[in-house]
């Protein structure tokens, strides 16, 4: 009976463990919808400031982590020739090998590594940009120059790869590849690039191509995202010149509308709200959107302006209760915008570069959690923060690392963070780290 009665005691420890954790399996977490849904989490930082669990030394790069169970998983990249300079309008050629990365995620142990030799030609050469996609026991990684690798994600073997360039006859953007692989039933579906075959299809476990579609000037960098809409599924695709629904089974399109950022920087997410989507990018480009209930169809709503909408580049804004939050690329603020008709309800910089004047790609990464949010920013702050149609509150603030990487003179971290196990995980260029964010 004794035995038994240790025995009920682990299960229930087991399924309470089971009950609270939440995998971060790939970007934007496990609905890819900026929402961390775990329970017991700090509701403000104590004075002495947050735990931090473990340090690992990493390579350079902008890819986030995903964390599943007990493990991260994060590429980088580490630089042997070359030096690296940031001109937003010129290629710097390096030579070194990209990574991807197992670590244990109680201790910041690597576990495996998985290396190829890697010359870089890119504009911000620093790394690779995508966050891996973690599903049914792989590990989905695609480089900087397009190396689409599976690895089994308890080992580290490989079981396919790609080179994007080389398959599809297309060049890597002048920023590099930065679309996050998506995962949905047998698919994994990428932002490719070439001559009818700016998305990609393939078989999830083999790498076959299973279908291909569309065309543009570019491929741009808005990753693959997937909606459901009046019952049925709709994958979307931004490129530089127009966005697209598209049947997921078939890539046959159902609809597509121009919308044309400026230097074909299509990047952020489109965000579904009821029959409303909501896409936005540099140069006050945006639209809203009305889905229509078939599935087929698509009108504008309203299209941005000066001094109206929020217009999001580094970070893909959040939806929630009829008011768009995101940080507006141009200006560097971030804001709080009416849907229907995009108003400008607030802004602030506090939360980007925590000064008081516009600054370029100003950037804070937002994480919904319950009624606040977490923002990671570029300063290297993790951020808790109310956000509402009238103001920003912010709760408390903890300096996390150091940013590593520059732009427009000033000094940056651009990577978006991981939320599981009650714990951040975060990296810049030298190191990832794990933060407790465990209820005291």
């Amino acid at each position: 009976m004794r035995h038994f009665s240790k025995f009920l005691s682990l299960v229930l420890l087991i399924a309470t463990n089971a009950a609270w954790a939440d995998d971060w399996p790939q970007w934007l977490g496990p609905g890819r919808d900026g929402v961390w849904r775990e329970t017991n989490i700090v509701r403000d930082f104590p004075d002495k400031g947050l735990q931090i669990r473990w340090r690992s030394p990493i390579g350079i790069g902008y890819a986030g982590p995903a964390v599943v169970g007990d493990r991260v998983y994060v590429l980088d990249y580490e630089l042997s020739e070359g030096k690296i300079q940031n001109n937003p309008g010129n290629r710097v050629e390096l030579k070194g090998s990209e990574r991807v990365v197992c670590l244990d995620a109680n201790n910041g142990e690597i576990i495996w590594q998985h290396a190829y030799a890697r010359s870089y030609r890119l504009s911000y050469p620093s790394g690779p940009r995508c966050t891996p996609t973690v599903a049914d026991g792989k590990v989905y990684a695609l480089g900087a120059e397009g190396d689409l690798i599976c690895l089994d994600a308890d080992n580290g073997n490989k079981i396919w790869s790609r080179q994007l360039q080389n398959d599809f006859d297309t060049e890597a953007p002048i920023w590099g590849f930065a679309a996050h692989p998506l995962v949905d039933d047998k698919y994994l579906y990428c932002v490719v690039g070439g001559e009818g075959s700016v998305a990609v299809a393939f078989d999830k476990d083999t790498g076959e191509e299973i279908w291909r579609a569309l065309s543009s000037i570019s491929q741009g960098y808005c990753p693959p995202t997937m909606i459901t809409h009046g019952g049925k599924k709709q994958l979307l695709i931004w490129h530089p010149m127009s966005i697209n629904s598209l049947n997921p089974t078939s890539g046959e399109v159902h609809w597509s509308i121009p919308l044309q950022p400026s230097y074909e920087m299509s990047i952020t997410a489109p965000q579904l709200y009821g029959d409303l989507l909501y896409a936005s990018a540099i140069g006050h480009v945006g639209a809203l959107f009305k889905l229509d209930r078939s599935g087929h169809g698509a009108e504008v709503i309203w299209r941005g302006k000066t001094k109206m909408g929020v217009y999001s580049c580094n970070t893909t804004p959040i939806i929630e209760d009829g008011v768009i939050y995101g940080v507006d690329c141009m200006k560097g603020a971030m804001m709080a915008v009416r849907l229907k008709d995009g108003h400008r309800l607030w802004e602030t910089f506090q939360p980007t570069t925590g000064g008081e004047r516009r600054a370029s790609h100003g950037t804070a990464f937002m994480v919904r959690h319950e009624n606040g949010y977490f923002l990671f920013a570029e300063t290297g702050d993790l951020i808790l923060a109310r956000l509402s149609p009238d103001k920003y509150h912010e709760i408390s603030r903890f300096h996390v690392l150091e940013p590593t990487n520059e732009c427009f003179g000033r000094s940056v971290v651009w990577s978006h963070p991981a939320f599981a196990n009650r714990c951040l995980y975060v990296r810049n260029d030298q190191e990832i780290v794990c933060v407790n964010l465990a209820a005291r």
